[in-house]
Order: C-alpha cells, then sequence, then structure tokens
C-alpha cells in the first residue's frame, strides 16, 4: 500500500473530483445536489458576507472547502483499507 503521503495526495485528487463534479451538475439538476455542497457553499457565504468578495471568489472558496471535506472522507476510507490490507513482505 502507499505511504500516508500518497494517500492524502490521491484524497485530496479525489476530494477535488468530487468537488468539480458537484459544482459542475448544480445547474443541470436544478441544484438538486446543493446540499452535499454545503460546507463550502457555508463557507462562500461567511466569505461574502466577511469581505463582500466577487462571485468568482466564492465559487472557488466554495470549490476547495468541498474538495478538502470529500478529500478528508477519502484520506480515512483510504488509511482504513492500508489497515485492512497487509502488506506484502
Amino acid at each position: 500500500m502507499p505511504s500516508a503521503k500518497t494517500n492524502l495526495i490521491i484524497a485530496l485528487a479525489v476530494g477535488a473530483l468530487i468537488s468539480a463534479t458537484l459544482l459542475a451538475l448544480e445547474q443541470p439538476t436544478d441544484y438538486a445536489l446543493l446540499s452535499l455542497e454545503w460546507p463550502g457553499v457555508s463557507a462562500a457565504y461567511l466569505f461574502w458576507g466577511a469581505v463582500g468578495g466577487s462571485a468568482s471568489a466564492g465559487i472557488a472558496i466554495s470549490w476547495l472547502v468541498n474538495a478538502l471535506c470529500y478529500g478528508l472522507g477519502a484520506f480515512a476510507i483510504l488509511s482504513v483499507l492500508k489497515l485492512l490490507i497487509p502488506a506484502k513482505a
């Protein structure tokens, strides 16, 4: 199995892919999957309230926060799999 650093990089890539997919599916699904994006959307609203930034910056923050949240979940799954699958000697 890969090292913890490799697992972290893989997990962040998976999280970024999930987040990008959710952002791309917003409009075609008429925002039906918005509840899956709630951590990032909440962070974007806090950003807009505190700084009053642009919509593009809010979308970027939403994508980043969702990528980190889903990446953390993927990292946990990869770590459990690493413990369950014995290493070859």
